[in-house]
């Protein structure tokens, strides 16, 4: 009896870590890679930020990304919601 509950057990949790993507399920190894040049104060910012909020690096990007936006005049925004969405459908 306790064979079928260990055996449930291992088919209910998978191995390694859980996906670590902004959406559910999604893996951050398939999103599309970026390389940027940057000066060296802001690479050191970018780490100890990432160090100190727990986020990887790539989500510090992205919440900085989405203050930048909503920053942005509301005609702007939709300027760049627009764009985006082109460049994502060419993609």
């Amino acid at each position: 009896m306790a064979d079928k509950h260990d055996k449930r057990l291992k088919e209910v949790r998978r191995a390694g870590r859980p996906p670590a993507g902004a959406r559910e399920g999604e893996k951050v190894k398939d999103y599309p890679q970026l390389s940027i040049r940057v000066p060296i104060e802001m690479k050191a910012r970018l780490t100890a930020l990432s160090a100190v909020t727990g986020l990887a690096q790539w989500r510090v990007i992205v919440e900085a990304i989405d203050c930048l936006l909503h920053g942005l005049t509301p005609t702007d925004r939709q300027l760049v919601d627009g764009l985006s969405e082109r460049l994502i459908k060419a993609g």
